[in-house]
């Protein structure tokens, strides 16, 4: 029996040349053959988000509004305490789901400097996403969904991607060509909305942003630098070589 990995892909930061530090990816895998097992435990988990924190289940939980009491919670705004055990949450249930989590932080102003604004901050990060997703499951066929924004350029970017490829930038020296034979078809766009799985990528990629760049000091930080480190084994510590560049488990910097 032939089994799929699904990736999951959601942002963080704006793709400009001001503005955010950094532009992030967050990518959530999970295995085909459990993925209805898979979401019944985040239905559940949901669940308990209900009872303790009187959040609908089907309500949206993005790391903005966990940040600034937005989106769901903007009728019933939560302390800050309780957004930071909410926040955290949604990390630690990620080993307990079985799902595979990393990220890509792109530094905006190393990306400009090297590239010259030739290249847009996103595209660089999807390229490295690509490039990992590629490394990391060769054999295995890949599904890829991502949240709502460009679709037109993110098709772009998986048809090169499955068509030329590039590897080796984070794990020697040159550049490989390698095209991502097993991405089935393009990617395709959620509404994060109706996704609980891009919106644990949404809070991945915010995470990981803030273990690179730590957030300022503040009695109660909704996202402190250890967030990201929450996630415990569910970290894809394969998408870098860790012994060549040491760093956070399961984060990609760039460029």
């Amino acid at each position: 029996m032939s089994f799929v990995k699904v990736a999951y892909v959601d942002e963080s930061g704006d793709d400009g040349p001001h503005g955010s530090q950094s532009y992030a990816l967050g990518c959530v895998i999970v295995d085909s053959a459990e993925w209805a097992e898979t979401f019944d435990g985040l239905i559940a988990f949901r669940r308990f988000v209900r009872a303790r924190f009187d959040i609908p289940v089907r309500a949206e939980l993005k790391a903005n509004y966990l940040l600034r009491n937005g989106g769901p919670l903007r009728a019933c705004p939560l302390s800050e305490i309780a957004r930071f055990k909410l926040y955290r949450g949604c990390m630690r249930v990620q080993p307990k789901l079985g799902v595979s989590t990393f990220a890509v932080v792109i530094d905006k102003r190393a990306a400009i400097s090297k590239f010259e604004q030739e290249r847009a901050t996103s595209d660089i990060a999807w390229e490295y996403l690509l490039q990992r997703l590629e490394r990391s499951f060769r054999g295995t066929e890949v599904l890829l969904f991502h949240d709502e924004g460009d679709p037109v350029t993110i098709r772009k970017r998986v048809r090169k991607a499955r068509r030329a490829g590039s590897a080796g930038s984070a794990f020697g020296t040159g550049l490989l060509q390698v095209p991502f034979r097993n991405l089935l078809d393009d990617a395709i766009e959620r509404d994060s909305r109706q996704s609980f799985f891009v919106q644990l990528a949404d809070l991945a990629a915010y995470a990981a942003f803030r273990r690179i760049y730590p957030p300022p000091q503040r009695e109660v930080p909704i996202v402190p630098q250890g967030m990201w480190d929450e996630l415990g084994a569910a970290r894809m510590a394969a998408v870098r070589n860790l012994q060549r560049y040491p760093g956070p488990v399961g984060i990609v910097p760039g460029p």
